[in-house]
């Protein structure tokens, strides 16, 4: 069976991984607090907060055949779909905060809530 090319770089990663798995180990020991650092302001940046948040739709067991497209209605989405109410982004489901429904026996993504209108459904 052929790999897609993001397979076929993972593949490459883990081959060189296993083979330079001391000189992998020195490199980040010499390099633990740049590599902190360096991951610190990546997870500030926008990708990122965008990737984290569609792995989290995921492991949730979100379904939708463009996470792309979801993650951009979501973004814009400033009124709750039930309520009406402004919404804020956070890290937690708080009254104002921007949550993602989804049907939970098909993970089929439903509607953008707040965290309050959220809570009431179930």
């Amino acid at each position: 069976m052929a790999l897609n090319k993001k397979e076929y770089d993972k593949e490459k990663r883990k081959q060189y991984y296993e083979n330079n798995k001391e000189a992998a180990k020195e490199y980040y020991q010499k390099n633990k607090e740049w590599i902190k650092e360096d991951h610190k302001e990546y997870n500030k940046t926008e990708r990122a907060i965008k990737l984290r948040t569609i792995y989290f739709w995921k492991r949730k067991g979100v379904v939708h055949h463009d996470f792309d497209e979801l993650y951009e209605y979501y973004l814009n989405t400033k009124n709750c779909e039930l309520c009406e109410c402004e919404l804020t982004r956070g890290r937690y489901c708080t009254k104002t905060t921007r949550c993602l429904r989804h049907d939970k026996t098909t993970g089929l993504f439903s509607i953008v809530v707040c965290g309050s209108c959220s809570a009431k459904i179930k």
